[in-house]
């Protein structure tokens, strides 16, 4: 029933929802040839990171600009589609279901260089990679993601995937929760949030949710008690959704610890030790006994950028809000989580960053006078059970919902986690990583919710 309904999406996907077709013309007859057509040294485009970001840009832009005129930076073998993680921690999903080679992704017309970067030299145009050599090039996309900083955690990096500690941000560890929320016989669990920015924001609430019901089911729900430890003053950020969060975990006695950041873990005697930011205890230490514990890390800017003259005083590649163009460098562009966008990072967040930023970009080699502006559009769905899902839109830049549906969002529905589990999944590999999807706005016009 399913793949007879979507039918019409996937020829949706197919189609190029993304063609700069007042470039293509131009393309052939512009850019210039290089000589070495094996693996050049010089390039229109590089873009640096083969994740969401990078391939969805890196897609078009070798589509439009020819063979070998865009490179790709990324050492990684696997390209994953980490949204997909929420499910297989909860064992409704395989790890296997979220993976594809690198190689099976990578745009055919762009060059795949397999190392990562040491140092930007963007005054010269130019980078140096990891085993020494440097390359040039005229404009520069960065799509980097974001660093996963495990040791910030003191004992974190040793205690994963074992005695129930967990975290579905790791292809290591993410089969581990369903493990261990599977095999748990009541007692303390444990959820945490860190105070510093992160990737699908939604995630460390989300798994709660599932491992609730499956413990329901499984007849250990009153031997336990459930545990939310988040370094925010809020569960979401957009009060729309936050207020229906809050009713759920009312109804189903899921207790919220505000400005609580979980800094060691205690494996010897199973204890998580936190950090309080705020209230009158701040300053102070809260010590937990657990029985499992599904962490989320710290994260931050990668390293070779916040040592770079590319980013801002947070460690982020410094670009304009609207435009994506750098700050400073004009020919430096950055995207997706790795960007110092003020919106959430989401895969969804890049589908509109990286319409506009392929706007832009071929703008400037092309001539093009029309500037896209990115609005701040993300999207975080919200899972809170098996068949049911909540589905929030937004902006980052104003805070206020801007959603697709004609309904809605904020209500627990079973076609948007239908949607979310089956669909979306389809077109991210189907038409967000070759460049033709660049995200719901057409559609909500068409529904008229724009």
């Amino acid at each position: 029933m399913l793949r007879s309904t979507f039918t019409p999406l996937r020829s949706v996907a197919k189609s190029n929802l993304f063609q700069p077709k007042r470039f293509l013309a131009q393309a052939a007859s512009t850019i210039p040839k290089t000589q070495d057509q094996t693996k050049p040294s010089n390039y229109k485009v590089v873009v640096i990171g083969g994740g969401s970001a990078g391939l969805s840009v890196a897609s078009t832009l070798s589509n439009t600009l020819g063979d070998k005129a865009v490179a790709v930076v990324d050492p990684a073998d696997v390209h994953y589609y980490q949204p997909l993680w929420t499910f297989v921690g909860a064992g409704l999903k395989t790890l296997e279901d979220s993976r594809m080679a690198m190689s099976d992704v990578m745009p055919e017309k762009a060059q795949w260089i397999k190392d990562s970067v040491a140092t930007f030299k963007p005054d010269s145009n130019s980078i140096v990679l990891a085993s020494g050599e440097s390359i040039s090039y005229d404009y520069l996309v960065v799509a980097a993601g974001i660093q996963v900083n495990w040791g910030k955690i003191k004992n974190l990096p040793e205690t994963l995937g074992k005695n129930g500690v967990s975290s579905n941000y790791s292809p290591q560890s993410v089969e581990k929760t369903s493990e261990f929320i599977h095999s748990f016989k009541g007692g303390n669990a444990l959820f945490t949030m860190p105070s510093t920015p992160i990737k699908c924001a939604g995630a460390p609430q989300k798994i709660m949710y599932l491992a609730d019901e499956y413990w329901r089911k499984a007849g250990v729900r009153d031997q336990t008690k459930i545990n939310y430890y988040t370094g925010l003053g809020k569960i979401f950020a957009i009060d729309k959704y936050a207020n229906e969060l809050l009713k759920i975990c009312k109804a189903r006695n899921l207790n919220i610890n505000y400005t609580t950041d979980l800094v060691e873990i205690r494996p010897d005697s199973k204890e998580a030790v936190f950090n309080v930011l705020a209230g009158e205890a701040k300053g102070t230490t809260l010590t937990v006994p657990y029985e499992f514990m599904h962490v989320t890390p710290p994260m931050g800017a990668p390293d070779f950028i916040k040592s770079s003259s590319l980013s801002n005083a947070d460690g982020w590649v410094d670009v304009n809000k609207e435009t994506l163009r750098h700050n400073k460098y004009a020919n430096v562009y950055a995207i997706g989580d790795c960007s110092s966008l003020p919106t959430s990072k989401t895969a969804a967040a890049i589908t509109a960053q990286s319409a506009v930023l392929k706007n832009n970009l071929l703008g400037d080699i092309f001539g093009g006078k029309e500037v896209a502006k990115y609005d701040g559009y993300t999207s975080c769905p919200l899972v809170t059970g098996t068949d049911k899902l909540i589905l929030a839109e937004f902006s980052g830049y104003t805070a206020q919902p801007l959603e697709t549906f004609p309904f809605d969002q904020s209500k627990e529905r079973y076609s948007t986690y239908l949607l979310t589990k089956e669909i979306i999944p389809d077109i991210y590999w189907r038409a967000m990583v070759k460049g033709n999807w660049d995200g719901p706005a057409r559609f909500r016009k068409l529904f008229g919710s724009a």
